[in-house]
């Protein structure tokens, strides 16, 4: 199951780069205790992406990134779970399941 997720960056954490906010998000899953999907290479990490790199010292009100996990989850059950583990200045505003986007031959 794939989760889009909407996070804002603001404040003192808007001067972490792209690979440490990645981070960020691999700690706080992990602390959640969550089921993430993990890779299944020779160096295993989470399934998860962000949509857009911000520039280092940009805020953002809405971001979007996917993460992926092995089972079903309540949206509501990941924000409450995340938001718990996750520093000030970052917060996941929403959660809904991704929708598979129309593909050209696919009608």
């Amino acid at each position: 199951m794939r989760m889009e997720i909407k996070f804002s960056k603001i404040g003192e954490i808007k001067y972490i780069s792209h690979l440490d906010l990645m981070r960020l998000f691999q700690r706080a899953l992990r602390r959640a205790r969550l089921p993430v999907l993990v890779t299944k290479g020779y160096n295993p990490h989470f399934k998860i992406s962000i949509k857009r790199a911000l520039k280092l010292g940009v805020e953002s009100d809405e971001e979007t990134a996917y993460f992926s996990f092995e089972k079903n989850i309540e949206p509501s059950e990941l924000v409450d779970a995340v938001n718990k583990q996750l520093p000030a200045g970052v917060r996941v505003l929403s959660a809904k399941p991704e929708t598979p986007h129309l593909r050209a031959g696919n009608v």
